[in-house]
């Protein structure tokens, strides 16, 4: 992109992201853009439920003036942008307002609103790599098993204690206080098929997150790979050490684990027809068997032009 670029931006603002404050961020954009002659119009979604439809809309204006689809929110609301957006070419912007923001800072694009939104202004395009399962794309990670569930409880005490990294760990151990049935799947990668009992399988395309929770092989993502980690089965105790191991970087120590990289991965699951899945957090039913694959240059970010600017790259 260049100083010339003056593609308007239809931006799609999760009111219910991350610490709140939807309001101060919608002025602190306005300051930025409103300056920078630049035509823009923000949509702030009050309601999750209609987050995709808007989401939606924003590519079909896109799509009819030549504009650049913004995504202002968490890793969840960037995903319910980029269904809408993967496939058509319009460039992806990101406003980062989560709790965790792996996508974001996985890409150096600033944490603070006002900074990410001047990159906005000047950025370079980038072709990034998703990862897809039955052709719904996850940017971060994809899940089922206990951590779907884990998601579900999570959101249930945000809803009453407000969005930290606080209430997700107490969330996190609320879950694993119950008793959580074994996950019988079956794993066939290159034709290759073998059962699998675990307590959760997940499915990462997102380098920060892997080397976050203490786990290698993140260089096979730049490899047009994804990375599986299969949870086995354990109880109470195990988990609360895993949970703890996770905190402390050091998951990849852990003997209950089981991670191997793949392109393309099919998952079944005896007579079932259906799973609970989470798509970078957002969960949700799918029809068996699941499909996994990754795919290169599924979508155009606009990442920071200065060096300075970008947290992580």
């Amino acid at each position: 992109m260049s100083d010339k670029d003056h593609r308007p931006f239809f931006i799609v603002l999760n009111g219910g992201s991350g610490q709140g404050g939807a309001d101060e961020a919608v002025q602190l954009m306005d300051e930025v853009l409103a300056s920078s002659n630049r035509q823009y119009e923000i949509i702030k979604v009050e309601q999750s439920s209609t987050l995709s439809a808007v989401a939606e809309w924003a590519v079909k204006q896109a799509q009819a003036q030549n504009g650049i689809v913004v995504a202002a929110g968490g890793d969840g609301t960037l995903n319910a942008v980029c269904q809408a957006l993967a496939g058509t070419g319009i460039p992806l912007g990101l406003v980062p307002l989560g709790t965790f923001n792996y996508f974001a800072r996985n890409y150096g694009i600033p944490q603070d609103t006002t900074l990410a939104t001047r990159c906005l202004l000047d950025a370079q395009l980038r072709p990034i790599q998703a990862g897809f399962v039955n052709e719904k794309i996850f940017l971060v990670n994809a899940s089922l098993g206990i951590y779907p569930k884990l998601l579900e409880d999570r959101e249930a005490y945000k809803q009453n204690l407000g969005r930290s990294r606080v209430v997700a760990f107490l969330s996190a151990l609320a879950t694993f206080m119950r008793a959580h049935r074994k996950l019988r799947i079956d794993v066939s990668i290159d034709g290759e098929q073998r059962p699998v009992i675990t307590s959760s399988l997940v499915v990462a395309n997102n380098a920060l997150q892997l080397e976050h929770i203490g786990l290698g092989q993140s260089e096979a993502l730049a490899q047009g790979q994804l990375v599986a980690v299969l949870v086995k089965p354990m109880g109470r105790l195990a988990l609360y050490a895993l949970l703890l191991r996770g905190l402390v970087q050091r998951l990849g120590e852990a003997d209950n684990l089981d991670g191997f990289t793949f392109s393309e991965m099919r998952v079944s699951r005896g007579r079932a027809h259906r799973a609970k899945i989470a798509l970078d957090g957002e969960v949700s039913w799918m029809q068996l068997p699941l499909q996994f694959k990754a795919r290169e240059n599924a979508l155009n970010l606009l990442v920071p032009s200065d060096p300075q600017m970008r947290e992580r790259l």
